[in-house]
């Protein structure tokens, strides 16, 4: 999950309010990406709990920048300004129910899919083939493999400066790559909707995606998942290798030549070299086709100085 806020150049000093959770200062954040790239967070929070996050949510006074599982996330090279939050513990566990499971923002996609096929609930395959976590999922509307968090989503619990709301599917307005959270506010829980069904089929279906995944992706690459969201009736892939970039390198980073809508770091790839490469690859696209390809990868804070 990545939702950002746009901050100024300064540095923030502003102090915190007492948590019960991990708080660090110039914290480093991008080995917690996938792409391995990106400067500190002035500051980086992981709440103890629901209460905690909302105890910093009601009472920062720096911009607050929300993070996941950064598997669709660059961290530009001159860091963020303000407040980073990372879910992790508190916001993990998954509950399986007869026609469902609710699970905690830091879940993984994956593990989601595992707990319902564990139960014989089918209807939440798809989510294997996310690599993300479930805040993520719901505040981008994910989807893989002819499914998306749309269908299957009941509700979610989502903690903003007005306290914890339960907030109705419906009322999320969810499209394509996009939900409607309230002002300021951070996914902690969800609930997917699933029913009963075979368990062989269930667990075949999911290997069916872990073998596509592996024949068709890059995902023992350092990258972050797709990188543009598909225009209206077309292949964000397919545009880019019809413009030729297919392969295409700018200093570390590269376009897979494996899957094209994937860029990757080959090793020694900074921030900039990964947008700028997708923006020329946007560029390129736009050239050959007159079609403009949108980041689905978020990037967040300030390129270095």
């Amino acid at each position: 999950m990545s939702a950002s806020v746009e901050m100024t150049a300064k540095r923030v000093d502003a102090p915190l309010p007492a948590l019960r959770g991990r708080v660090g200062r110039d914290a480093p954040l991008g080995p917690a990406t996938w792409f391995r790239v990106g400067g500190p967070a002035d500051w980086l929070v992981r709440p103890a709990d629901t209460d905690d996050l909302l105890r910093l949510i009601r009472r920062a006074e720096a911009p607050v920048t929300v993070i996941g599982a950064a598997s669709n996330l660059i961290v530009r090279d001159g860091g963020v300004r303000g407040i980073v939050v990372r879910l992790a513990r508190g916001f993990g566990e998954v509950a399986v129910e007869a026609d469902g499971v609710v699970a905690g923002a830091a879940a993984l996609d994956a593990t989601v899919a595992e707990h319902a096929a564990a139960a014989g609930l089918s209807g939440l395959e798809f989510l294997s083939g996310i690599p993300g976590s479930v805040g993520g999922a719901v505040a981008m509307n994910a989807g893989a493999y002819g499914a998306e968090v749309a269908e299957v989503l009941d509700w979610a619990e989502v903690a903003t400066a007005d306290g914890l709301l339960r907030v109705r599917a419906a009322d999320l307005r969810l499209s394509y790559r996009r939900s409607m959270l309230p002002p300021g506010g951070v996914v902690v829980r969800a609930r997917f909707r699933a029913t009963p069904g075979d368990k062989d089929a269930i667990a075949a279906r999911m290997a069916a995606i872990r073998e596509s995944r592996e024949a068709t992706q890059p995902v023992r690459a350092r990258t972050g998942g797709s990188t543009f969201a598909n225009p209206p009736g077309q292949k964000a892939w397919a545009l880019i290798d019809a413009a030729g970039c297919r392969g295409r390198t700018l200093g570390g980073a590269r376009v897979s030549e494996k899957h094209c809508n994937f860029l990757l770091n080959t090793g020694d790839a900074t921030a900039a070299d990964l947008e700028d490469l997708g923006d020329a690859v946007r560029d390129a696209v736009r050239a050959h086709s007159g079609t403009g390809l949108e980041w689905e990868i978020k990037r967040i804070g300030e390129r270095a100085a």
